[in-house]
This record gives structure tokens, sequence and C-alpha cells, in this order.
């Protein structure tokens, strides 16, 4: 059966971005994929910019001690400021996680910020000092879609990934081997593609990489082993610079990056023989990410059903995509928060250094009943009172609230036992089935919502929708639908 060019589009639009927006509904239709493609990528052209939500305080703390730093003296916080400059940290990146979120709905760069959030999730870090999660963020989106041996050293020198695996501590003589090891199994080549040993010398190439209390990168010359290294096979006075570049030599680092790309993007089953002819053109074309997505999305293979709505939603494509085809304001953000919360996927804080494992684990029978209770939540039909997750992976061992901002930071919300605020502005969404006759609605209705071929019979969608008119009984399908196990997939 030869599928059409709205089912192709929607396709697209959930893997290349977060969903068709309420906006480009008329468009599906009318354009071919090829097209679809082409105008996203022109979206994201624009370099992004950089978001900035630390407040004044911290920003004149930091340069003051700067300041002081300058004129060799060590100024010490007090125990009020300490806690202070905790709680700002943690307020900022709350608002970073709530920024970045607004910006996946509404920015028409849908390519390149679902690209970093992909990145956000390869180059797993959590670090709860704003400037350096800022710093990390910006540099994940600037180089989204650029080449990936550029952002794999933007990354690497990062304050936030250095402190966060730990490399402030790896000196001569006493090398820490947290960063090198996890830079060859989770960010190039992938477990059983080095030793043991390669891991030990890398790490002594690392030494030394570390990075100012404002989070700019600084090599600290007198703790680097200037000493010879013998790494995958090559031998010389190597420092961190040359441990990248060797690892990006090795085709292997593009089959890794490769195969984890196809997952997110394609299907979750791997298609050996399609990823390898694709890691194939990405090292030929010098790690070109932008290439690589091009190879994906244009091809014909990517657009067979057997990839359509073959995908769970991640929480944080869920959230985004529902708010991208109903438009809605929050009378409280943090509500963002928690149902992220909730659902096991929280920005800026990935469960460990190997980021969300995705796929079936997004699925329990507590998150899976709390996804399909979010539009009626939203809708004021229900009420918030789920306590968020606390699986001890999420808080990384640490359960206490004093030792974990995170735990800290959410907790304080405590459970919301009222309905969530909200505001749907639903106008756009109505008008566009205004010239689709009331029989065809509810398949209308269905086709742009789902992606999957629904199981549920539409005669029991009509009978929990309110029928006393079009515009109540669109709306009231629309939520029906949204509520259905075939939306968790896309």
């Amino acid at each position: 059966m030869s599928l059409t060019n709205q089912t192709k589009n929607q396709h697209l639009m959930w893997r290349a971005g977060f969903g068709p927006a309420v906006e480009q509904l008329g468009d599906l239709s009318k354009y071919s994929p090829k097209q679809f493609y082409k105008a996203l990528v022109k979206a994201s052209d624009k370099k992004p910019e950089y978001i900035n939500v630390a407040d004044d305080y911290l920003q004149g703390l930091y340069m003051g001690i700067e300041e002081v730093g300058r004129q060799q003296q060590r100024k010490e916080l007090s125990t009020d400021e300490k806690k202070m400059v905790q709680q700002k940290n943690r307020e900022g990146v709350r608002n970073l996680n709530i920024f970045w979120l607004h910006e996946m709905v509404n920015s028409s760069a849908q390519l390149r910020e679902k690209m970093a959030f992909f990145w956000h999730g390869h180059f797993a870090c959590r670090n709860l000092n704003i400037f350096f999660q800022q710093g990390l963020l910006d540099v994940i989106r600037k180089n989204a879609l650029g080449n990936f041996g550029t952002l794999l050293k933007e990354v690497s020198k990062n304050a936030a990934m250095l402190n966060f695996l730990n490399n402030q501590q790896n000196r001569k003589d006493h090398p820490n081997e947290n960063f090198a090891r996890e830079v060859m199994e989770l960010f190039t080549l992938g477990r059983g593609n080095y030793t043991e040993n390669d891991v030990k010398e890398g790490a002594r190439a690392f030494t030394g990489w570390s990075s100012t209390l404002k989070g700019e990168y600084i090599f600290r010359k007198g703790q680097h082993d200037f000493g010879s290294k013998t790494v995958l096979g090559k031998t010389g006075n190597f420092d961190g610079g040359d441990i990248l570049d060797i690892l990006l030599e090795k085709k292997e680092t593009a089959k890794f990056i490769t195969q984890k790309l196809y997952k997110f993007l394609v299907n979750e089953q791997v298609d050996p023989e399609k990823t390898e002819w694709l890691a194939d053109r990405f090292y030929k074309n010098k790690y070109d990410i932008a290439k690589l997505l091009e190879d994906i999305f244009t091809s014909d293979w990517f657009y067979e059903e057997k990839n359509i709505g073959a995908k769970i939603k991640s929480p944080v494509e869920l959230l985004t995509g529902i708010q991208r085809m109903l438009p809605m304001k929050f009378e409280r953000d943090e509500v963002l928060l928690l149902i992220q919360r909730s659902l096991g996927q929280l920005l800026f804080y990935p469960p460990n250094v190997a980021g969300w494992p995705g796929g079936k684990n997004w699925i329990d029978s507590s998150t899976l009943m709390m996804r399909m209770r979010i539009t009626q939540m939203l809708d004021d039909k229900d009420e918030f009172n789920i306590k968020p997750k606390d699986d001890d992976d999420q808080m990384m061992g640490r359960k206490d609230n004093n030792e974990d901002p995170k735990a800290g930071a959410i907790n304080s919300m405590g459970r919301l036992n009222k309905p969530i605020q909200v505001a749907i502005d639903w106008r756009l969404y109505t008008k566009h089935y205004e010239s689709v006759p009331r029989e065809l609605l509810l398949t209308n209705v269905t086709g742009i919502l789902l992606q999957a071929k629904s199981r549920v019979n539409p005669e029991l969608i009509k009978q929990f929708s309110d029928q006393t008119g079009r515009e109540n009984f669109i709306k009231t399908a629309t939520l029906q639908i949204m509520s259905t196990p075939e939306y968790q997939l896309c």
C-alpha cells in the first residue's frame, strides 16, 4: 500500500523534530517529504542564541571571585553564601530546563533542537553549576548539525563534562581514568573496541585538562604527563587532542554513532546493512552530521511502513508533541518539571553517564498510566496527584535531599493535588477541520494524531466524547485519542 504525503511528513516531523505543529497541518499533504525535509534544514540554518538564565547574584559573585583570584588571593565563601549559591544554581538549572523545553515546542529550528536533544543524551552530563550547564548546552546546540569531530572536541573541553567525569583530579603520576574511559566507551568507539591499557594510557594524555571557576577551559601544564603513550596501536607524546583524533580515525567510531542515531531516528531494531552503508558514508564525509541526516531522511527506506509508529516516544517527545499540536499556557511552568520527573526523563538529569536507555524502558505500569492521563489532566478532568518517581538510579545513589539538589529542587514542589492550571488555545486546531464532513471527523483527527494503527474501537472514542456540538466533539475526541496507547508511539 503506498503511503500518503501526509503520513510520510508526519513521520518525518516526529523523527526530525518533535511532531507536527498545528500551524503545519495544512502543509502535510501539500508537499513531498523531500521538499518538507529541505524546509526543515533551511529553518535550522541560523546559529542558535546562547541561552543565559543565570541570575544576577551568581553572575556578580563569580565575577567577584575571579577578580580576587587575579589578585592572587583566595576568597572563601561563608556558609550562608554557599547555601545561596547552591540554591541559585538549582533554580538556574530548573529555569534552563523550562527555557529549552519551550524552544523545542516553539522553535522553527526543529531539526537542530531534535539533534541537540539526541546529543544531550549521548553526552550525558549532570552538573549543578548553571554556567557549566549553559556552556555545554550551547556547544551541543551550535554543533548539533555540524561536524561530529568538532562537537566531540568542544564537549571534551567543556567544564561541565570535565568536572562530571572527574578530569579535574586527573594529574600526572595520579591519573584518573573516568574521563578517558567514557570518551572511548560512550562517546566514540563503544564497548569492546579498546583495551584497559588504552584507557590507562589515554588518561595520561588528558592530564591537566581543566576549567576555571567561570567554566572556561584551561590547560594546567604542571599537571600534564608529557611522557610517551601508546593508544590503539599508536605511540607518541600524545595530549588529549591527539587521543580524540586517534579515536576519530577509527571506523568503529563512525559505526557506533551511526547505529545509535539509527535507533533514535529510524527504528530500535537496527538494520545492519543500512547502518553499514550509512557509517561508511559518515566516515568518508569526515563526520558531517548534516550529510548523515540527509542520507537517512531522504531515503525511501526511512518511509517504509515498518519504521512508522515503531518507536515509543520519550517523555520529552511526548510532552513537547502535545504542546506543538495544542498550544497551551501553564499557570506554573514547574508542572513541566514534575511531569518529566514522573515519566522518568528530566532534562539535565540523566540517570547515569550512559544517558537514558530509551525504547521499552520508558514504559512500566506506573509511567504508562501516567502518560495516558496527561491530556485529561491538562483539560482539568483529572488531578495531578502522583508522587514523582524516586528510583535510586535517577538519584545516582544519593537519595538524601540534602545531598541531591535535584531531590530538594523538585520535592519542594510536593504533590500537586489539584488540577494543572493550563489554558489550551484550540482556535487553529479546530479551524483545520472546518471543511471536514461530520461523519469523517473522527477518521481525520485519528489520522493526524496517530502514527500507529489504532486498536481502539472508534465507537468507544465517540462514546466518551462530547457530541453536543462540532467543536466540542473535535476537542474531546482529540483528548481521548491522545489518551490511547497508540499515541505513545511515533
